[in-house]
């Protein structure tokens, strides 16, 4: 930890962590409605909200910050979930068949 308040890069590690855990969550919610639909929407609140706990409940800045990055992109997901069924409908995504 002093490493990083002595470069001063709690701004770095955090952008990075940001960009990492958005990019993850595309194909999480691509996975998911392929293979659940949007029924798994309530595991997506229910990540946001343990997110949301660990980031009040966590004092170190960069763990908390990326506590809240995960829980805001689950809340986004949800929105991307429905989204992306959409984007199944219209072709633009394989539809998973019942048999697999």
């Amino acid at each position: 930890m002093e490493f990083i308040q002595l470069y001063n890069l709690t701004g770095v590690i955090i952008g990075v962590g940001a960009f990492l855990i958005i990019g993850i969550f595309h194909p999480i919610v691509i996975k998911s409605e392929y293979y659940f639909g949007v029924k798994c929407w309530w595991i997506f609140l229910l990540c946001g909200i343990l997110g949301i706990m660990g980031s009040l409940l966590i004092h170190n800045v960069i763990i908390s910050t990326l506590c809240g990055i995960t829980a805001f992109s689950c809340f986004w997901g949800i929105k991307e979930l429905f989204e992306q069924r959409e984007r199944v409908k219209k072709g633009w995504f394989p539809k998973r068949n019942k048999n697999e």
